[in-house]
Protein backbone atom coordinates (compact mmCIF):
# COMPACT_ATOMS: atom_id res chain seq x y z
CA UNK A 1 0.00 0.00 0.00
CA UNK A 2 1.60 3.53 -1.21
CA UNK A 3 2.03 6.34 1.60
CA UNK A 4 -0.24 9.06 1.48
CA UNK A 5 1.55 11.62 0.08
CA UNK A 6 1.67 13.82 3.07
CA UNK A 7 3.75 10.87 4.62
CA UNK A 8 6.25 11.23 1.72
CA UNK A 9 6.82 14.85 1.94
CA UNK A 10 6.96 14.88 5.93
CA UNK A 11 10.06 12.45 6.49
CA UNK A 12 10.73 11.32 10.44
CA UNK A 13 14.26 11.83 11.43
CA UNK A 14 15.48 9.61 14.15
CA UNK A 15 12.11 6.95 14.22
CA UNK A 16 12.17 4.75 17.69
CA UNK A 17 10.86 1.20 17.28
CA UNK A 18 8.72 -0.38 20.34
CA UNK A 19 5.53 -1.11 21.92
CA UNK A 20 3.62 -0.49 24.52
CA UNK A 21 0.48 -2.51 25.90
CA UNK A 22 -1.82 -1.61 29.28
CA UNK A 23 -5.29 -1.73 30.41
CA UNK A 24 -7.31 1.20 32.39
CA UNK A 25 -10.51 1.84 33.92
CA UNK A 26 -13.10 3.81 31.98
CA UNK A 27 -12.52 7.19 33.19
CA UNK A 28 -11.82 10.04 31.83
CA UNK A 29 -8.20 9.83 33.24
CA UNK A 30 -7.54 6.77 31.47
CA UNK A 31 -8.53 8.66 28.77
CA UNK A 32 -6.11 11.46 29.08
CA UNK A 33 -2.99 8.41 30.48
CA UNK A 34 -4.42 7.20 26.90
CA UNK A 35 -3.42 10.29 24.87
CA UNK A 36 -0.33 11.36 27.00
CA UNK A 37 1.24 7.71 25.74
CA UNK A 38 0.11 8.32 22.45
CA UNK A 39 1.61 11.88 22.69
CA UNK A 40 4.78 10.38 23.85
CA UNK A 41 4.99 7.69 20.97
CA UNK A 42 4.57 10.05 17.99
CA UNK A 43 7.27 12.34 19.57
CA UNK A 44 9.67 9.71 20.33
CA UNK A 45 8.98 9.00 16.32
CA UNK A 46 10.12 11.97 15.45
CA UNK A 47 6.77 13.40 14.01
CA UNK A 48 6.24 17.04 13.51
CA UNK A 49 4.09 18.65 15.87
CA UNK A 50 1.03 19.37 13.62
CA UNK A 51 1.17 16.06 13.08
CA UNK A 52 1.44 14.43 16.29
CA UNK A 53 -1.59 16.86 17.63
CA UNK A 54 -3.45 15.14 14.76
CA UNK A 55 -2.83 11.69 16.03
CA UNK A 56 -3.08 12.36 19.48
CA UNK A 57 -6.78 13.64 19.02
CA UNK A 58 -7.49 11.20 17.02
CA UNK A 59 -6.31 8.48 19.54
CA UNK A 60 -7.99 10.24 22.16
CA UNK A 61 -11.20 9.83 20.23
CA UNK A 62 -11.16 6.40 20.01
CA UNK A 63 -10.59 6.48 23.81
CA UNK A 64 -13.26 8.76 24.36
CA UNK A 65 -15.48 6.26 22.18
CA UNK A 66 -14.41 3.25 24.66
CA UNK A 67 -14.82 5.09 27.91
CA UNK A 68 -18.39 6.83 26.85
CA UNK A 69 -20.06 4.60 24.50
CA UNK A 70 -18.43 1.16 24.39
CA UNK A 71 -18.42 1.04 28.19
CA UNK A 72 -20.48 3.45 29.95
CA UNK A 73 -18.52 5.04 31.66
CA UNK A 74 -18.43 1.52 33.94
CA UNK A 75 -14.88 1.59 35.84
CA UNK A 76 -15.23 -2.20 36.45
CA UNK A 77 -15.03 -2.56 32.49
CA UNK A 78 -11.09 -1.99 31.13
CA UNK A 79 -9.97 -0.28 28.16
CA UNK A 80 -7.09 -2.44 26.30
CA UNK A 81 -4.04 0.32 25.00
CA UNK A 82 -1.56 -1.21 22.66
CA UNK A 83 0.94 0.83 20.40
CA UNK A 84 3.66 0.41 18.44
CA UNK A 85 6.13 1.89 16.41
CA UNK A 86 7.56 -0.54 13.79
CA UNK A 87 9.86 1.37 11.65
CA UNK A 88 6.93 2.09 8.86
CA UNK A 89 3.90 2.95 10.95
CA UNK A 90 2.52 4.17 14.08
CA UNK A 91 -0.06 1.54 15.36
CA UNK A 92 -2.58 2.54 17.85
CA UNK A 93 -5.24 -0.72 18.77
CA UNK A 94 -7.78 0.14 21.22
CA UNK A 95 -10.53 -2.33 22.50
CA UNK A 96 -13.91 -1.55 25.12
CA UNK A 97 -15.55 -4.10 26.85
CA UNK A 98 -18.82 -3.18 25.69
CA UNK A 99 -22.00 -4.13 23.45
CA UNK A 100 -20.26 -3.02 20.30
CA UNK A 101 -21.44 -0.81 17.28
CA UNK A 102 -22.44 -1.01 14.21
CA UNK A 103 -19.46 1.18 12.69
CA UNK A 104 -20.70 0.88 8.81
CA UNK A 105 -23.98 2.54 9.65
CA UNK A 106 -22.64 5.08 12.11
CA UNK A 107 -24.31 8.79 10.94
CA UNK A 108 -22.72 11.31 8.98
CA UNK A 109 -21.61 13.73 10.75
CA UNK A 110 -21.77 15.99 7.76
CA UNK A 111 -25.25 15.23 7.10
CA UNK A 112 -27.68 18.34 7.30
CA UNK A 113 -29.69 16.46 9.74
CA UNK A 114 -26.61 15.71 12.15
CA UNK A 115 -24.76 19.42 11.43
CA UNK A 116 -25.83 21.01 15.23
CA UNK A 117 -25.97 17.19 17.16
CA UNK A 118 -23.31 17.34 19.98
CA UNK A 119 -22.21 13.93 18.86
CA UNK A 120 -21.15 12.07 15.95
CA UNK A 121 -17.56 13.79 15.42
CA UNK A 122 -15.14 11.19 16.55
CA UNK A 123 -14.81 8.27 14.12
CA UNK A 124 -15.22 11.45 11.22
CA UNK A 125 -12.13 12.89 12.82
CA UNK A 126 -10.04 9.76 13.57
CA UNK A 127 -10.60 8.41 9.55
CA UNK A 128 -9.80 12.39 8.64
CA UNK A 129 -6.43 12.33 10.60
CA UNK A 130 -5.26 8.09 9.98
CA UNK A 131 -4.29 6.86 7.53
CA UNK A 132 -6.05 3.33 7.97
CA UNK A 133 -8.62 2.72 10.66
CA UNK A 134 -10.20 -1.06 11.22
CA UNK A 135 -12.57 -1.68 13.26
CA UNK A 136 -13.14 -5.53 14.62
CA UNK A 137 -16.28 -6.73 17.01
CA UNK A 138 -14.85 -8.66 19.74
CA UNK A 139 -16.75 -11.19 22.26
CA UNK A 140 -17.75 -8.85 23.94
CA UNK A 141 -16.75 -5.28 23.12
CA UNK A 142 -15.23 -3.37 20.09
CA UNK A 143 -11.43 -2.87 19.04
CA UNK A 144 -10.62 0.16 16.68
CA UNK A 145 -6.84 0.09 15.43
CA UNK A 146 -5.37 3.51 14.21
CA UNK A 147 -2.52 3.52 11.59
CA UNK A 148 -0.39 6.78 10.66
CA UNK A 149 2.18 5.39 8.19
CA UNK A 150 5.83 7.36 8.53
CA UNK A 151 8.33 7.98 6.40
CA UNK A 152 12.32 7.78 7.97
CA UNK A 153 14.43 10.85 6.68
CA UNK A 154 16.63 9.81 3.92
CA UNK A 155 20.58 9.40 5.41
CA UNK A 156 22.57 12.20 4.86
CA UNK A 157 24.36 12.13 1.54
CA UNK A 158 28.28 12.18 1.93
CA UNK A 159 29.45 15.42 -0.34
CA UNK A 160 31.69 14.18 -3.60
Amino acid sequence: MPFPVEAETKPVTNPKAGKLSFSLPSTMESVSEIEAAAEKLAAEAGIDEDERFRITMAVREAAVNAVLHGNDYDPAKQVTASFENNGKSLIFTLADQGKGVDWENLPDPLAPENLLRGTGRGIFLIRSFMDEVHFRQLQPGTELTLVKHITPAPEQSQAS
